[in-house]
């Protein structure tokens, strides 16, 4: 269990006023912590993927603003929260400066706090890795839907630490998951060995940890 008192405060506007490239490998590691009247939500985030706005034909911000997407032409360090497939919330970190539109998909995080709310959001009897190895299944376990679009990382609702422990983790790299457009951008990163991360048996995984 991870003491509210032992977390550091949350990471800074400067850390996400940064290419997607750069926040996106240096978001592993770091905790994702949800704050809810009867306690924290914390989990180890351990596969992200990067979205480069005009430069990236798979961004939803590659056509420019819209209703949907305004979230990702803001300031860095906001939450873009959107719906997909009728049915899930994915969400995702805004960086870079106001305009850019670049942001980063959480795509699977590691629990270790607040597990019991997590499965009662998720509708699980026991803790398992379908848990949060995936970003629909990560809103939801977190509690994550329209309502949290645009919520500030700095606040103090829904925020980014620097993990309590230093020690570094081999980053592995891959094409992105479920893209029909710019397929061959090698802008998905996990931490390698993690069982939290949402595809661990493919191809590009397995190569890497060789």
């Amino acid at each position: 269990m991870i003491s509210d008192f032992a977390l550091p405060n949350p990471l800074p506007r400067s850390f996400y006023n940064r290419s997607a490239l750069v926040v996106a490998k240096e978001l592993l590691g770091k905790l994702l912590v949800r704050n809810l009247d009867k306690g924290l939500l914390i989990g180890k985030i351990v596969e992200v993927e990067a979205y480069l706005g005009a430069k990236d034909p798979a961004s939803h911000a590659y056509r420019g603003p819209t209703k949907r997407n305004e979230m990702m032409f803001g300031e860095g360090g906001h939450l873009y929260v959107y719906f997909t497939y009728g049915m899930h919330f994915c969400a995702n970190v805004v960086t870079g400066k106001t305009g850019v539109a670049e942001a980063v998909l959480l795509r699977a995080v590691e629990p270790l706090d607040g597990i019991e709310t997590m499965l009662r959001k998720r509708g699980f009897a026991s803790l398992n890795r379908n848990l949060t190895n995936g970003p629909a299944k990560l809103c939801q376990a977190f509690g994550i839907g329209r309502n949290e679009n645009g919520t500030d990382l700095l606040g103090s609702e829904i925020f980014i630490v620097d993990a309590v422990t230093s020690r570094k983790e081999p980053i592995g790299v891959s094409t992105r998951i479920g893209v029909s457009r710019g397929k061959e951008k090698r802008w998905r990163f996990f931490v390698k060995g993690n069982e939290w991360v949402s595809k661990r048996n493919n191809t590009e995984y397995r190569r890497q940890k060789r």
